[in-house]
């Protein structure tokens, strides 16, 4: 590779939203050693769409939990938005990881005490000052729950849990937001419009979104699909032939 094609590159990682470099992860099984990631390097550009697929233990959700701060790599770092999180101070990191990532589980993950809106507005109030019934109100109204913030998750369906932890990801205007199976517990119908509501929310934030998942169908609305297989990219291809879920604006 040339001079320029060097300082090209790391200009590009540079701007990165998301940056993996030599990312490693083993656990130790008694005698063994599992490696389950084995040496990743990718970068995600702002605002790229991005899907993980592969296979059951390909390394998808353990990536993902990387990705996201949850987990220390044993080995290579990531970025996000410019700070490197993988040794970080556990302080510091819940500060980064509050300011800078919003997640949705495919379990959904919300408190079953707490109302609708109590569960959006727990993440601004343990990550940022002021008011953020607004916020919290605009973003469950534009998700179809603008009738049911008073609910506790108990009285809600699969969906609109769903649709509420959609909400509680984005109430922070996180530049990234990361997913994992997003419509994994849902049925067809519920899984079509979560996923239309996540890319409408992800085009007017003007999020960097990555997720997780094994279904085709999803992957085939992304910017670019990265295939896992055994702890490594097998595969990293721009989507030529992105799809647009019904119902969903063109161009999200």
């Amino acid at each position: 590779m040339s001079e320029d094609e060097d300082l090209s590159e790391e200009i590009v990682r540079e701007q990165a939203m998301i940056v993996v470099e030599g990312l490693r992860k083993s656990i130790r099984n008694g005698a063994r050693t599992v490696e389950i990631l084995r040496g990743l390097d990718f970068s995600v550009p702002r605002g790229e769409f991005v899907a993980i697929m592969g296979a059951s233990g390909s390394g998808k959700s353990t990536l993902l939990g990387l990705l996201a701060g949850l987990d220390t790599p044993s080995a290579g770092d990531v970025r996000l938005n410019g700070t490197a999180i993988s040794y970080l101070p556990e302080d510091r990191l819940a500060q980064v990881r509050g300011q800078t990532v919003g997640f949705v589980f495919q379990s959904y993950q919300l408190i079953p005490t707490l109302t609708a809106l109590e569960n959006v507005l727990l993440v601004h109030e343990l990550n940022a000052e002021g008011d953020g019934k607004p916020r919290a109100r605009q973003l469950l109204t534009s998700v179809g729950l603008g009738d049911r913030m008073d609910h506790y998750p108990v009285q809600l369906s699969g969906g609109e849990q769903q649709r509420v932890a959609l909400a509680r990801a984005f109430v922070m205007r996180p530049p990234i937001v990361l997913a994992d199976e997003p419509t994994g517990n849902l049925d067809t119908t519920n899984g079509a419009l979560v996923l239309k509501l996540l890319l409408e929310l992800n085009r007017m934030e003007g999020t960097t979104l990555l997720l997780v998942t094994h279904d085709a169908t999803l992957a085939e609305c992304a910017n670019r699909r990265i295939v896992l297989r055994d702890g490594l990219i097998i595969s990293d291809e721009m989507n030529e032939d992105r799809q647009t879920p019904a119902g969903t604006a063109a161009g999200v």
